[in-house]
């Protein structure tokens, strides 16, 4: 993927991680920052856990918001402390 492409996953998936998670309102660059770690993220957990999603932008963006919410529920509890 492009680095274009590597921002709108980001920026989309970090949006939705915020909606899951209840916690939206971070902003964009927040939400991009959010999205691409938890691409990282999901892309690293699907591989360990053998699971395959697919190719394509809806896949990644799938994978990154998964990566996202592991990554906002990790923060939360580690803020909550």
């Amino acid at each position: 993927m492009g680095f274009i492409a590597w921002l709108i996953v980001g920026a989309i998936a970090g949006w939705l991680a915020g909606v899951v998670v209840k916690g939206g309102g971070f902003g964009v660059l927040v939400d991009i920052i959010v999205g691409i770690v938890g691409g990282f993220i999901g892309g690293w957990l699907a591989g360990v856990l053998g699971i395959h999603i697919g190719s394509g932008i809806i896949a990644s963006i799938v994978t990154a918001t998964a990566g996202a919410v592991i990554l906002l529920f990790i923060l939360r509890l580690i803020k909550r402390t």
